[in-house]
C-alpha cells in the first residue's frame, strides 16, 4: 500500500545518489523550455524587487505624513495630501505590477512542469513496451507504478514550486537585507543577530522530534501493510477466526503511532510560537532603538516602520529556502530514479528482417539451447525439432524450465547459447513486434482489463467484428455464460471483478487466442482453472482450433494431453524422454511414474 510520507521539522529527506549530475540531465531535459524558464526567472525577480520596494515607499509616505503633521501644529506649513496621495498610488501601481507578474510567471511555469510530467510519463510508457522480461524479474510491478505515479508527481510538484520560490525567496532575502543596511546598518546588525537564537531553539527541537517523525514513518508504514492484510486476506482472516488476533495486533500498532505522532506534532508544533515569541521580543528590540535612533535624529519615523516590516519578512524566506531545499533534494531524487529507469538496457530490435504472417508454416527448432536467469542456469542442452502443425506437450515436475522455454520461444529473454528457428530462420534476426503477430497464448493467471466483455475478447484481433468476437466465443463455449451476464457482451469488466468466475475469465482469455488467429499457439495451463465439464469442452475447442496450427501445451494434468502428437518429457532443464503418450508409457520410465503418481489414489 502506498505510504504518504509528509514533511516537517526532523523529518528524513530523501536524497540522491548523483545530485550534480541528476541537475545536469534534468536541466538538459528541459532545456526546450528554456525561453520560458528565462522569462519566469526575469517576471519572479521583477515582482519581487518591485514587492521589496513596497514597505520604504510606505514608509516614506508615513514619514511625510508626520512631518507635515508636525508643520501644521508649529504653523509652518502643513500635510501635502497631493505629494501623499502620489506615493500611495505609486505603491497601489507597483503591487498590481508585481500581482501580474506573479501570476505570469506561475501561469508559464505551470505550464512547463505539466509538460514536463506528459513528456515524462509519455516516454516512461513507451519505456516499458521496450523493456526486456528481465527487467520485470528484478523489479515489483509496485516499482514501476511508482515511476508514473508518485516520483513524476513529486517532480512535477517540485519544479512547479520550488523553482519560482527558490527565485523569489533568494532575492528577497538579498533585497531586504540591502533595504535594511539601506535604512540603518546597525539596527541591521541586531536584526540579525537573533536569527541564531532562533536557530538554536529550532535545532534542539528539531533534534528531539527525528527520532519521533522517523518512528511514526516506520508505524504507519507498518500499519498500512497490516490494513492491507487485512482487507487483502479478509476470507482467509474470517474462514479461520483470526479477527480477534489481529484486531490485537493491529491496536498495538495504532498506539505506537498514536504515541509517536503526538509527540512529533507537539513539538514540530513548538516551532512556531518560539519563532514568534522571539521575534516579538525583537520587534520590541528594533522599536526602543529605532524610536531613541529618531530622536537624535539618526533615521526618520516611517523608517522605523519599513525596518520592522522588513524585519518580519526576513525571516519568512529563509524558512521557506530551507523547506524549498528539501524539496529539491526529494525532486532530484525521484528524478534520478526516472532517469535510471529511461536508461535501463532495452531490447535488442536491431534485426529489421520483416515477418511475412500468411507465409508462415509453423516449424520450430531448438538447436543446444542454453539458458539461466542471473548465470543460474536451467536450460542445459535443449533440442528439440516440432513439424508445421503438431501438437507438443511439455511436461515434467516444477521447475523443469517448461513455462521458460516457452519465454523463450517468444524471446522475452535471450540465450545464453544456442538458437531458435522458425521455418528455418533464427529468430534473434526477425523484427519483434511482427513477430510475436505469430504467437497466441492462454496463460494459467487468467487476465481481464477495464472494458466490456466484447472488448476483452476483441484484445485478440482489435479489427474484429462484432460477429467475429461472438463466433470465438461459442467455440471456446463461452457465448451461453456471457449471454446470462446482466448486460451480455456488453457487461463491463475490470482486473478485479468478481461478477465472473475464474474459469469463466479463462474462457474469455481462450476466446481472445482463438480471435487472434495464430499460427502458433501455446497454452500454458490453459485450462488449470475449470471445472471438468467444462474443461472437456474447452478441450475439444482446443483440439479444433489447433488443426493446422502448431502448438505447445504446458500441462501438470497430464490426462489433458493423451492426444498430443509428441510430448517433451523434461527433468533439470533437459529433454529427457519424448514421444507419443502410447509410446512413453510402454518405455516405463520417468514419464509413466509421473502419469500414474496422478492417479495413484
Amino acid at each position: 500500500m502506498a505510504n504518504n510520507r509528509r514533511r516537517g521539522p526532523g523529518m528524513q529527506v530523501e536524497r540522491a545518489k548523483d545530485f550534480k549530475g541528476t541537475l545536469k540531465k534534468l536541466l538538459y531535459y528541459m532545456s526546450d523550455y528554456k525561453i520560458g524558464l528565462i522569462i519566469v526567472t526575469l517576471f519572479a525577480v521583477a515582482s519581487t524587487i518591485f514587492s521589496i520596494i513596497g514597505p520604504k515607499i510606505l514608509g516614506n509616505t508615513i514619514t511625510e505624513l508626520s512631518e507635515g503633521f508636525m508643520k501644521k501644529i508649529s504653523g509652518f506649513g502643513g500635510i501635502d495630501f497631493d505629494k501623499i496621495t502620489k506615493m500611495l498610488l505609486g505603491l497601489l501601481i507597483l503591487y498590481i505590477i508585481s500581482a501580474i507578474f506573479t501570476y505570469i510567471q506561475g501561469f508559464i511555469m505551470a505550464g512547463i512542469s505539466q509538460k514536463t510530467t506528459y513528456k515524462l510519463r509519455k516516454e516512461i510508457s513507451e519505456k516499458v513496451n521496450r523493456l526486456p522480461m528481465s527487467y520485470f524479474d528484478k523489479k515489483t510491478n509496485g516499482e514501476t507504478l511508482s515511476l508514473v505515479t508518485n516520483d513524476v508527481d513529486t517532480l512535477s510538484q517540485s519544479l512547479d514550486q520550488s523553482a519560482t520560490q527558490l527565485i523569489t525567496s533568494l532575492i528577497t532575502v538579498i533585497g531586504i537585507l540591502i533595504m535594511m543596511l539601506s535604512i540603518d546598518p546597525l539596527m541591521t546588525l541586531i536584526a540579525l543577530g537573533i536569527i541564531p537564537i532562533t536557530l538554536i531553539f529550532v535545532g534542539t527541537i528539531i533534534k528531539f522530534s527525528q527520532k519521533h517523525f522517523k518512528n511514526q514513518q516506520d508505524y504507519l508504514a507498518d500499519i498500512n501493510g497490516s490494513v492491507e492484510e487485512m482487507y487483502g486476506g479478509h476470507n482467509i482472516i474470517t474462514s479461520f477466526n483470526a479477527q480477534e488476533k489481529l484486531m490485537e495486533k493491529f491496536d498495538k500498532q495504532n498506539e505506537l503511532l498514536y504515541e509517536a505522532s503526538w509527540k512529533s506534532g507537539f513539538l514540530s508544533g513548538l516551532m512556531h510560537p518560539i519563532m514568534a515569541f522571539i521575534g516579538n521580543l525583537g520587534y520590541v528590540v528594533i522599536s526602543i532603538i529605532g524610536g531613541y535612533f529618531t530622536i537624535k535624529g539618526r533615521i526618520k519615523i516611517g523608517d522605523i516602520q519599513s525596518f520592522i516590516s522588513y524585519n518580519k519578512n526576513f525571516t519568512h524566506p529563509i524558512t521557506q529556502i530551507a523547506q524549498i531545499l528539501n524539496m529539491i533534494q526529494s525532486m532530484i531524487a525521484a528524478a534520478e530514479r526516472i532517469f535510471e529507469f529511461l536508461e535501463e538496457r532495452e531490447e535488442d530490435n536491431s534485426y529489421k528482417e520483416q515477418v511475412d504472417i500468411e507465409k508462415i508454416k509453423g516449424s520450430v527448432e531448438f538447436k543446444h539451447v542454453k539458458f539461466g536467469y542471473d548465470e543460474n542456469i536451467i536450460i542445459n542442452d535443449f533440442n528439440a525439432k516440432i513439424k508445421p502443425g503438431q501438437k507438443i506437450a511439455i511436461v515434467g515436475p516444477t521447475g523443469a524450465g517448461k513455462t521458460t522455454i516457452v519465454k523463450l520461444l517468444m524471446k522475452f529473454y535471450n540465450l545464453n547459447d544456442g538458437e531458435i528457428l522458425i521455418d528455418g530462420k533464427n529468430i534473434n534476426k526477425l523484427n519483434k513486434k511482427e513477430f510475436r503477430k505469430v504467437f497466441g497464448m492462454v496463460l494459467q493467471d487468467s487476465w481481464v482489463f477495464s472494458g466490456t466483455v466484447m472488448d476483452n475478447i476483441r484484445y485478440g484481433n482489435l479489427n474484429a467484428s462484432d460477429n467475429d468476437v461472438k463466433e470465438a466465443a461459442k467455440t471456446a463455449h463461452a457465448d451461453h455464460f456471457i449471454k446470462t451476464l446482466p448486460d451480455g457482451y456488453n457487461m463491463e469488466l475490470n482486473e478485479d471483478t468478481n461478477n465472473i468466475s475464474g474459469g469463466q475469465k479463462q474462457l474469455l482469455t481462450i476466446a481472445r487466442a482463438i480471435l487472434a488467429d495464430p499460427k502458433i499457439l501455446i497454452l500454458d495451463e490453459a485450462t488449470s482453472s475449470v471445472d471438468t465439464r467444462t474443461e472437456v469442452l474447452i478441450q475439444k475447442a482446443m483440439d479444433e482450433l489447433m488443426k493446422g496450427r502448431t502448438s505447445f501445451i504446458i500441462a501438470h494434468r497430464l490426462s489433458t494431453i493423451k492426444n498430443a502428437d509428441m510430448i517433451l518429457v523434461m527433468k533439470d532443464g533437459d529433454i529427457i524422454e519424448t514421444g507419443s503418450h502410447k509410446e512413453l508409457m510402454k518405455q516405463n520410465g520417468f514419464y509413466k511414474n509421473l502419469y500414474n503418481s496422478q492417479f495413484e489414489e
